[in-house]
């Protein structure tokens, strides 16, 4: 016997505002059977010991220390900027 029912795809389906065909419900309900019957099988493993993980490897942040630098000066940045007044960047007005 199917653990999903053809009538849990409609719905599901519904949910999602998804056209499924008559035969589109049957092929989801034989995957989602699959699915469902693979799952059953993780269950059947002897996970005593085994710490829980959100990742298969170990991993840690690896981002630098967070400490302030003297940024480029003025006159370099503003080599780049097409328009500049009084060490300032202009730019378009977007407000009227």
């Amino acid at each position: 016997m199917s653990r999903i029912q053809a009538e849990q795809v409609k719905h599901v389906a519904h949910l999602a505002r998804l056209a499924v065909t008559e035969e589109e419900v049957e092929m989801f309900t034989e995957q989602l059977d699959k699915i469902i019957t693979f799952a059953e099988q993780l269950n059947e493993l002897d996970t005593t010991g085994v710490e829980p993980t959100t990742h298969v490897l170990d991993m840690k942040n690896v981002l630098r220390e967070d400490k302030a630098d003297k940024g480029l000066p003025v006159e370099e940045v503003l080599k780049n900027a097409p328009d500049h007044e009084d060490g300032q960047i202009r730019v378009p007005s977007i407000i009227e």
